[in-house]
C-alpha cells in the first residue's frame, strides 16, 4: 500500500509523480517504520544530533551547537527510510520531509565513520533495503551513453550557473597553505582550475607536438590548453551537449586545427598517443569493465608513452563493501558508476595491462573546497535553475548531493588523485 505525498506543509515541493515516481510515492511499512524509529534516536544519541519535531520539540536532548536534522514529516521520512535506507532518506529530502539549517555540517557527521551508524548487531536490517544496481545501468557500450545523457546533458546552461568560466567540472587545486587546508575563493577558482589541468598536462610530459588522447571532454578546457602548449588533441566523450560546447569553445579559442572532439565511447579509441589524460571518467565506467578501460589506455599508448589520470577514490574497505549497493547517487546522479581505490587501479592494471602506477598524489580537502563553491553559487541561482525548467525536487536534488559530496571529502570518505601511469618497457 502506498500514498501520495501531500504539498501541504508550505516546506514541501509539489512532486510530479511521472517525473519523479518514487519520490512521490510513501511506502507503508509499519514494522520497518519503527525499526528506522529507533536508529534515528541511536544515532542521534551517538552522533550528538538535534532532532527538531513539526512543534519545534527536540525528539531527545542534543549539545549545544549540534548538527540540526529538522523533520517536517516524520511518518513519511520514517517510513521512506524502513523501506529503502540512505536510498528513502535522499529522496525523503526531495520530498521535502527533512531539512537542515547547515546541510553540509549535518551530512558531515553521518559521513564520519558510517560503518558505526547501525549496531553491529543489526547489521543483518541492510538485507531489509539493500539494493542491486539494475542490469540496465550497467555501463556496457550500449547503456553507457544513456547513463552520461542523464547527467551530462541535462543542460549547458544549468552547468553554466555554478562552473567557473573554464567550465570545468572536476577537483580544483588552490595554493597550499603548509599545515592548513586550502581556503577557497570564488575569484580563485578559474586558476586553480588551470593549475590542476596544467598538473597534471605536465605529469604527462604534453609540449609541442604530442599526440595526446583525452578520454572525456568535458567541456573542451583541457583540450584547448593541450592545443595551446603545441599539442595535437584528439578528445573522446559520449555527451552530445559536452560535444556541441566543447567544439566550439576550441574553434572560439583558435585551436580547431589541433584539437578533434570525437563523439566516441572509450572502448573505441583508435590511434596512437604519446599521452593519455582522463580527468574523473574512471568513475563512470563502473567495476566490471575497469579491465577495458585500463586495457585501452595500454593498447593506445606509444613507447615511452605516460597516463595521467584524476580520478575520485575511496579506502578499499569501503570500496568493497559498497561495490553491489544500489544507493541514492546512482539511482538519481551518477548510474552506472563506481568510486575506485588506488589499491584497485593498482590491481586492476597489474592484473591486466602493462601499465604501473607510478605515482599518486591526493588532494581531497581541495574538492571539499571546489564542491563548497559550486554548491554555493548553485542555491543563489535557485531561480535560473527553475526557469531552465527544473523543478524544486530537482534543485533538492542536487543541492543534496553537491553537500553529500563536500562533505565525503571533508570526512575523508572520499578522495581524490591525481595518478601517474607508465610501462616498464624493459618488460613490456
Amino acid at each position: 500500500m502506498t500514498t501520495t505525498v501531500s504539498p501541504a506543509a508550505t516546506s514541501a515541493p509539489v512532486v510530479d509523480p511521472a517525473r519523479w515516481p518514487d519520490v512521490a510515492r510513501v511506502p507503508q511499512v509499519p514494522l520497518r517504520a519503527a525499526v528506522a524509529a529507533r536508529l534515528l534516536r541511536r544515532v542521534a544519541a551517538r552522533r550528538g544530533l538535534h532532532v527538531e519535531l513539526p512543534d519545534g520539540q527536540a525528539l531527545q536532548p542534543a549539545p549545544t551547537g549540534a548538527p540540526v536534522l529538522r523533520l517536517h514529516h516524520p511518518k513519511d521520512f520514517l517510513h521512506r527510510v524502513g523501506e529503502s535506507g540512505l536510498i528513502g532518506f535522499g529522496e525523503s529530502y526531495q520530498a521535502g520531509d527533512w531539512d537542515s539549517p547547515d546541510l553540509v555540517a549535518l551530512l558531515t557527521e553521518l559521513a564520519t565513520a558510517p560503518e558505526t551508524l547501525v549496531p553491529t548487531g543489526a547489521q543483518w536490517l541492510r538485507s531489509l533495503y539493500v539494493q542491486r544496481p539494475p542490469d540496465e545501468e550497467l555501463s556496457t557500450t550500449a547503456n553507457a551513453r544513456r547513463n552520461i545523457h542523464r547527467h551530462y546533458d541535462l543542460s549547458n546552461d544549468l552547468f553554466a550557473l555554478f562552473l567557473d568560466p573554464s567550465m570545468t567540472y572536476s577537483s580544483a587545486l588552490f595554493p597550499a597553505v603548509p599545515g592548513r587546508p586550502p581556503a577557497a575563493h570564488r575569484a580563485d577558482l578559474p586558476a586553480a582550475q588551470h593549475r590542476k589541468i596544467d598538473r597534471l598536462l605536465d605529469l604527462a610530459n604534453v609540449g609541442p607536438g604530442t599526440r595526446l588522447l583525452e578520454i572525456g571532454t568535458g567541456w573542451g578546457e583541457l583540450a584547448v590548453r593541450a592545443a595551446a602548449r603545441g599539442a595535437r588533441v584528439v578528445s573522446l566523450t559520449l555527451s552530445e551537449e559536452q560535444l556541441a560546447l566543447a567544439r566550439r569553445r576550441i574553434t572560439d579559442a583558435g585551436h580547431g586545427g589541433r584539437a578533434e572532439v570525437r563523439l566516441c565511447d572509450y572502448r573505441a579509441a583508435e590511434g596512437e598517443y604519446d599521452a593519455v589524460v582522463s580527468v574523473e571518467m574512471i568513475e563512470a565506467v563502473g567495476r566490471p569493465f575497469w579491465p577495458d578501460y585500463f586495457t585501452t589506455l595500454d593498447r593506445v599508448l606509444a613507447p615511452g608513452g605516460r597516463v595521467a589520470l584524476q580520478a575520485i577514490t575511496m579506502p578499499h574497505d569501503r570500496m568493497l563493501a559498497s561495490s553491489r549497493t544500489y544507493t541514492w547517487i546512482l539511482k538519481y546522479i551518477f548510474p552506472g558508476g563506481l568510486i575506485p581505490s588506488v589499491r584497485a587501479i593498482r590491481e586492476t592494471t597489474a592484473r591486466h595491462t602493462r601499465l604501473r602506477v607510478t605515482r599518486a598524489d591526493a588532494y581531497g580537502p581541495h574538492y571539499a573546497e571546489t564542491l563548497r563553491l559550486w554548491r554555493e553559487r548553485f542555491t543563489e541561482q535557485s531561480a535560473q535553475v527553475a526557469a531552465l525548467g527544473f523543478d524544486e525536487v530537482f534543485r533538492r536534488m542536487w543541492e543534496l548531493y553537491l553537500a553529500y559530496a563536500e562533505a565525503g571529502f571533508r570526512t575523508g570518505y572520499l578522495d581524490v588523485h591525481q595518478l601517474l601511469l607508465t610501462r616498464d618497457e624493459a618488460t613490456a
